[in-house]
């Protein structure tokens, strides 16, 4: 009996595979870790004292690296009981909980029909490819040479040339014996009631075949070279054999990629594609014209836990972003997620490849963002909440958000994290958290203005080009308002440097700017400029940080932080600066005790772990009443009335 891919599919990911090898093994404690779904044990096919048999959860597969047998839940039962393959389907469909499908003559009669079709998908790419060396594809070749495609690139992704006629592949199909409803079934021809001869669908275009996953050809990307063109890129009509939506181009060299770089990146064309994995990056897939789709995120979710989503730098990328952010959210679980990277603003992977070498690309992914980044900058992004309403509706729009999620204990943690995010970005602004992982204002709470790094600080959001940065650059990410303030004070008013030298010289600062900006003052101050404000400024404009420096006081301003200013009395400012000094060092203490606390309740919500945390959030609490940055000064300085 034939079975159909999708319910093998099924039934394997509803099965862990170590559940099925587990009842014929014994897991090794030392090397197993059940949390991440990854088993070692002595192998069951060979006989061995130490464990070199592996299987892993998330990939469905095992591997013995003592004998080498590899194989996945079908395989595992095959071999070791000796059962035939429907047998080894049964076992884990009874398991998995899905009954057996019925024996479907006619799907097995389509499947023999589909086989056939991918034949004369087959032939068709011969032929595309033949035409690509022909005289007529000389125009095509030279395309392919300006965009830096190499002969054996082009080999490997089987390239080819659609010519500029309305016949050529119908021709050359029916010459080899293809009957003409195989050639429309295909998709290969425009044919119906409307159109009395039918005519090649692919015409004056270079052609990329789009494989299934396993490595049959089943659909054709075509790139036009007519510069009118309707379309600049098209795609085979859906098809027995082709769905967009179920498709990722060059799945199977990722899949196999994967494993070796541990990750698998998405980006936007064939082209990106193509161009990273002759730069060295094979683990790289792309949807096939259209956003991605659930069903491709799955794809994804199948080869790896955390694939990054790459977009072009530009609004129509950030765009797409954002729309990927949303489709996957509801999706998410442990195990499951996604990382978001932004190339800079007018590149494409092509473009940077070419100009700046595959090490661009690399610092690309490696400052690829969290879901949790992503959507925090979008709410945020240009936007100042001055005002309760403001405020509110930012709070509202957050948990809307965060109910998506379907998965309860993901939806919980990300309750937790936006609820503190949004205690560092109001600042003094209060706010309780709930058992139910919700948050309002109606009492004072933990979380003045500390920020992590990439999360917003004060009342300031970024706009929308700073977010876009943020994405690619660490050191682009939104300042936390305290550790600026703190900063700016010390460069306005030096003195302050001289009183609180010690501590200066060892303050913990999380962001990278102000790391470099405080390095740059501390310079200064060595050289016998310790009362020199310009001293500071010129060190900073010769170091290549003054817009870092320019970006700090901006946010200053807005922020209404005047005692950190130049024209703020110095008692004012001294007041104000050991203030925040206080607050900074009590809010790392108290920050790692109140996640330590979340995480237990979490783990173990009973009312002593959440008494606990209350405690916690009660010192929070005590510390912010001491804090005088908004209001509370300005005699000596003539601001009472700000």
């Amino acid at each position: 009996m034939r079975f159909a891919p999708s319910f093998l599919d099924e039934i394997r990911d509803r099965v862990s595979i170590s559940s099925v090898i587990g009842a014929r093994v014994t897991w090794d404690k030392r090397k197993t870790n059940a949390s991440r779904g990854d088993y070692w044990a002595c192998c069951p096919f060979h006989g061995e004292k130490s464990p070199s048999f592996h299987c892993e959860d998330r990939k469905g597969r095992y591997h013995c690296f003592g004998c080498g047998v590899s194989g996945d839940h079908f395989k595992f039962l095959t071999e070791l009981d000796g059962m035939n393959f429907p047998e080894a389907v049964e076992k884990i469909a009874d398991m998995a909980g899905v009954p057996m499908p019925a024996r479907d003559e006619r799907e097995e009669v389509r499947e023999k029909e589909r086989a056939s079709l991918q034949d004369v998908m087959e032939l068709a790419t011969q032929f595309f490819q033949d035409q690509l060396q022909s005289a007529a594809g000389a125009k095509a070749r030279s395309y392919l040479r300006e965009r830096g495609l190499t002969p054996a690139t082009q080999e490997a992704f089987r390239l080819g040339f659609a010519p500029e006629s309305r016949n050529a592949l119908k021709t050359y199909l029916a010459g080899k014996g293809i009957e003409k409803t195989q050639i429309e079934a295909c998709g290969l021809v425009r044919h119906g009631d409307d159109i009395p001869v039918s005519y090649d669908y692919f015409r004056d275009r270079i052609m990329f075949p789009i494989p299934n996953s396993r490595g049959r050809i089943i659909a054709f990307g075509g790139r036009a070279l007519a510069p009118d063109a309707l379309a600049k890129y098209m795609n085979s009509p859906d098809t027995e054999l082709f769905h967009k939506g179920n498709v990722l181009y060059n799945f199977v060299r990722a899949r196999r990629a994967q494993q070796r770089d541990g990750t698998v990146i998405a980006v936007e064309g064939y082209m990106d594609v193509i161009a990273l994995a002759q730069a060295g990056f094979d683990n790289t897939v792309a949807p096939l014209g259209t956003a991605l789709t659930e069903t491709q995120l799955d794809l994804l979710w199948r080869m790896t836990g955390e694939p990054v989503l790459c977009f072009d730098g530009d609004k129509a990328g950030l765009k797409a972003a954002w729309r990927a952010a949303d489709m996957a959210l509801p999706l998410i679980q442990a195990g499951k997620t996604v990382r978001f990277a932004l190339l800079p603003e007018g590149k494409d992977p092509d473009d940077l490849v070419k100009s700046e070498g595959p090490e661009a690309f690399r610092q690309v992914l490696a400052d690829a963002r969290p879901l949790a980044d992503l959507l925090w900058l979008r709410e945020t992004s240009g936007g100042v909440f001055e005002t309760p309403e403001k405020r509110a509706e930012l709070e509202k729009t957050l948990r809307e958000l965060v109910s998506r999620i379907r998965d309860e204990s993901v939806r919980y943690h990300y309750s937790q994290e936006m609820r503190e995010r949004v205690l560092a970005f109001f600042g003094n602004q209060r706010a309780k958290p709930q058992r139910n992982g919700q948050w309002n204002n109606k009492a004072p709470a933990a979380g003045g203005q500390f920020a992590k790094p990439g999360s917003a600080g004060g009342r300031i959001a970024v706009s929308e080009s700073l977010a876009r940065s943020a994405l690619v650059k660490k050191a682009s990410g939104v300042l936390p308002l305290r550790e600026t303030v703190m900063l700016v004070a010390l460069v306005n008013h030096p003195r302050l440097v001289e009183e609180h030298f010690d501590a200066v010289e060892c303050l913990d600062l999380v962001h990278p700017d102000l790391r470099q900006l405080l390095s740059a003052l501390i310079d200064v101050i060595a050289h016998d400029h310790a009362h020199d404000r310009a001293a500071a400024i010129q060190a900073f404009e010769a170091a290549g940080l003054i817009e870092a420096w320019e970006r700090a006081v901006l946010l200053v301003r807005r922020g209404r932080m005047w005692p950190a200013l130049e024209d703020a009395a110095l008692d004012d400012a001294r007041e104000a600066f050991a203030q925040s000094l206080h607050l900074h060092r009590s809010a790392r203490t108290l920050h790692t005790e109140l996640k330590a606390a979340e995480v237990a309740l979490a783990s173990d919500p009973t009312d002593e772990n959440y008494r606990h945390m209350l405690e916690i959030q009660t010192q929070f609490r005590d510390a912010q009443a001491t804090e005088a940055l908004i209001e509370g000064f300005g005699i000596l300085s003539g601001r009472v009335s700000r």
